[in-house]
């Protein structure tokens, strides 16, 4: 039986980035002026994790790596001396730990991000109500919940059940070098035909405008969609977030895709991306500056921090509109939280996830992430205007405040696990195997086998 309850993501988006973003970094992540107050339970120990007790915590070890959440491990063991934390990597979520959900030894707390992160509708049973992590006093004894960007929730709630705690305010967008653009007196395109313009002016530097790899080949359709609501507005966001027969034929959609599939004919993407490791096709843009633009999230800066380009100025601009008369502004901004934490009801102990959760929503080690990892988490009042030296954090900011009321984002890829299946057509559309029709074709046969099956909880979103 399918879920009925509905959500509404555009409220959600409005009150959360799109209210952050009305104010300048300063406000948007400076003093929040909470007040603590007395919580009924034990400020040092709310959800009673017990002496002698250990913690497994399972993280995506992908471009936020996975040492942050070992910062806070540390910070909990020097409160906790007699509880054992290990915090291990995962590239491969799904399938690594899908095994140990049915098995009934899930980790205690995971971090289910990548590209083969587990589909929300299949475990929505198996996971903790993440309100009494939110409801508990953080370290410096304030309610974790007042200490938060509103709405953090909504991203991490399927149906009526709140089960994920996204910790990263991801912005989506497209990443160049502004040092480059300056050298060469380039300008930033706002929409699909500037930047075909600009993809001829890179072949003239011998260079190409997108290039990608093999396991990020999805990120291109992730612009692609955003671009394509950017063009059409909510009735593009609701026909492909629902999986609608023909979501993917939609005009908007279509004119998107056709924009990418010029580009590729016209000889502007660089070639060989399904076959190059991912971070090492990203190092042919970051360090070699092989070609000009990537989109991606703002993970992307300390993902490749050891491999860019001195100098480089990575900075963010909003996906492209499609056209110029689109129906959302150039500046309309894709932008939620992410990273979405999980703590499985049948872990070894709930209560030590819990406690690590709430240890990583502290000052301390949120602010650790902030610096270290040059991109905001969901904690309000840590980062400073000069974005820690970060021209990428610098240029999130302004993107937030540009965006004002236009924030969006979706969740169908996420919440149906459809985004490993998606990788294949996508790698043999920017190959130039696949036309827009071929596309298009596999992309709907994908999500209409999700819509089509009725073992699948379908969540209706508004």
């Amino acid at each position: 039986m399918g879920i009925n309850k509905t959500i509404d993501r555009r409220s959600f988006m409005r009150g959360t980035a799109a209210a952050a973003a009305a104010l300048p970094l300063g406000g948007l992540l400076g003093s929040t002026g909470l007040s603590t107050g007395a919580f009924a339970q034990d400020a040092a120990n709310p959800f009673g994790v017990a002496d002698g007790s250990a913690v497994d915590a399972v993280i995506f070890n992908g471009g936020y790596g996975i040492d942050y959440v070992q910062f806070a491990a540390d910070v909990m063991q020097k409160a906790h001396p007699k509880v054992k934390v290990t915090v291990s990597p995962s590239t491969q979520i799904a399938t690594e730990l899908q095994p140990r959900f049915v098995g009934g030894n899930p980790p205690d707390i995971i971090d289910n991000s990548g590209a083969d992160a587990i589909g929300f509708n299949a475990i929505l049973d198996q996971l903790e109500d993440m309100n009494s992590v939110l409801d508990a006093p953080n370290l410096e004894g304030t309610k974790i919940r007042d200490t938060l960007f509103g709405g953090v929730e909504a991203p991490g709630t399927f149906g009526d059940k709140f089960v994920a705690l996204n910790y990263v305010m991801t912005v989506y967008g497209i990443w160049y070098s502004q040092s480059l653009f300056d050298e060469n007196g380039w300008k930033a395109p706002t929409n699909w035909d500037e930047a075909k313009e600009l993809g001829a002016k890179a072949k003239e530097k011998g260079k190409y405008l997108l290039g990608w790899g093999k396991e990020a080949a999805t990120y291109y359709q992730t612009t692609m969609i955003a671009s394509a609501i950017k063009e059409g507005g909510d009735e593009v966001r609701l026909a492909l977030d629902n999986i609608q027969p023909k979501c993917w034929s939609h005009p908007a959609v279509q004119a998107a895709f056709q924009h990418l599939y010029d580009i590729i004919q016209a000889g502007y993407m660089h070639p060989g991306g399904s076959g190059t490791q991912f971070t090492a096709a990203q190092a042919q843009w970051s360090n070699d500056q092989a070609w000009l633009l990537y989109p991606s999230g703002s993970w992307i800066e300390n993902e490749m921090k050891k491999a860019t380009k001195d100098g480089f100025k990575m900075t963010g601009m909003p996906d492209l509109a499609v056209t110029a008369g689109s129906k959302m502004k150039p500046t309309a901004l894709h932008a939620t939280a992410g990273e979405p934490f999980i703590i499985p009801t049948g872990g070894a102990n709930v209560a030590g996830g819990k406690e690590l959760l709430r240890t990583m929503l502290s000052k301390e080690a949120a602010t650790n992430f902030c610096k270290t990892r040059l991109a905001p988490t969901i904690v309000k009042g840590l980062v400073p205007e000069d974005g820690f030296g970060s021209t990428a954090l610098v240029s999130q900011n302004k993107m937030l405040a540009d965006g004002g009321s236009d924030i969006f984002s979706w969740n169908f890829v996420d919440l149906y696990g459809t985004n490993k299946d998606m990788l294949v057509p996508w790698n043999s559309f920017l190959d130039g195997k696949l036309d827009v029709a071929g596309l298009t074709s596999a992309l709907q046969g994908i999500t209409d086998a999700v819509y089509n099956d009725s073992s699948v909880n379908k969540v209706v979103v508004k």
